[in-house]
């Protein structure tokens, strides 16, 4: 198997990931924070150092460090948790469905409104089009910081300083790059911080991460046992018991703090590096073939994440990764649950096809990629 689908989830993990989930069952398979033997206070400690593995990561405090199920939890924790009555957001024409329908829904409930912002090839055109969509009501900018179809990066710092300025929370979706591109929460002001743990972090599925500001008073999206104050019927008002109630995944936990240690030693840039390096030749190798269709320019003014989305002209997006698949071959064609971004790029009909590289993907398995679309473009 050849494995070009990392922006769904990455694969293969890295050995230390593995181990540590593995390590995980058998030697502290017990509830953290619910008792008092070894392997409980075991369990405490893994959560504890992975949180503060996040934290360092993401330049952020420990206590502001939620483990959550997902991207998707962490975003409906987010938009759901700072949204009052006849509140509005600001979002990215970018944006996947775990941000905009939440919204939607909210709309439609008559909670809260939305507006959605272009994201031009211009930082400062950008930058406008978000200030221009700002009312007096407006309590939230949900943004990505990749487009998890075409890579386009939209420039989040200014546009979080600009929130900041009308007193607005800036949110920030790294779902899609997390891992190799930067993310310091203090430096690019970022309020609350929602990533997948399953993708960049190269962590096992059902793991997500939220960071919010202790400024930030944002209202739980599940209430129960936290291991804390069980005397009190009312939940904790304080970070992380706050927002993570019930058990947690402390296997997947483990795994994601072993991911973010191997992206540590291996450090973001050489990955990003390696990665670009991939789409870099891929882009030179289609891009004079009349019968395939780019969609991003990696050569342009802006910079974009290493993804690379295509269409083969007179089949089905969807056709193409299944003929690929047939070689062995994993990426994912589609609408790749973000219909805004498709119908930015004209592309709401057919999908595209995308390519999503990793640390773990060589010379051999690109031209081998290369070679199948080709000869399926002919």
């Amino acid at each position: 198997m050849i494995y070009f689908d990392n922006g769904a989830t990455s694969f293969p993990k890295p050995y230390t990931v593995v181990n540590a989930v593995e390590k995980s069952f058998s030697a502290f398979c017990a509830n953290p924070g619910r008792g008092g033997y070894a392997s409980a206070m075991k369990a405490s400690e893994i959560i504890y150092n992975a949180r503060n593995t996040v934290a360092k990561f993401f330049n952020t405090e420990t206590e502001n460090v939620v483990f959550t199920p997902g991207c998707t939890f962490s975003l409906n924790s987010a938009i759901k948790g700072v949204a009052k009555p006849n509140s509005h957001f600001v979002i990215s024409d970018l944006e996947h469905n775990s941000v905009v329908r939440p919204l939607e829904k909210m709309k439609n409930s008559g909670v809260c409104d939305y507006s959605v912002a272009e994201v031009s090839y211009n930082e400062t055109e950008t930058v406008n089009n978000f200030v221009n969509k700002f009312r007096d009501n407006t309590i939230a900018v949900v943004c990505t910081l990749s487009s998890n179809v075409f890579g386009i990066m939209p420039p989040i710092e200014k546009i979080a300083n600009e929130a900041h300025k009308h007193g607005i929370i800036f949110i920030l979706d790294a779902a899609q790059g997390a891992g190799y591109l930067p993310v310091d929460v203090e430096k690019q002001h970022i309020d609350i911080l929602c990533c997948a743990g399953h993708k960049g972090l190269l962590g096992p599925m059902g793991t997500g991460i939220l960071i919010c500001s202790p400024d930030i008073n944002l209202d739980s999206l599940t209430e129960g046992g936290t291991g804390s104050n069980s005397e009190n019927l009312n939940q904790p008002v304080y970070l992380p018991d706050k927002l993570e109630s019930g058990t947690p995944n402390v296997h997947g936990i483990a795994g994601l703090s072993a991911g973010i240690k191997f992206i540590e030693k291996t450090r973001s840039e050489n990955i990003l590096n390696h990665e670009n390096k991939i789409i870099k030749f891929i882009f030179d190798e289609f891009k004079y073939d009349k019968n395939i269709t780019l969609y991003t320019n990696i050569y342009g003014s802006v910079p974009l994440a290493p993804v690379l989305s295509f269409n083969v002209k007179k089949k089905h997006s969807e056709e193409v990764a299944t003929l690929l698949a047939e070689k062995g071959i994993c990426v994912r064609g589609g609408l790749h649950c973000a219909p805004l971004a498709h119908k930015k790029m004209g592309t709401l009909r057919s999908g595209t096809v995308r390519i999503t590289p990793s640390w773990f993907v060589g010379e051999k398995e690109t031209d081998f990629l290369v070679n199948c679309v080709k000869k399926i473009a002919k």
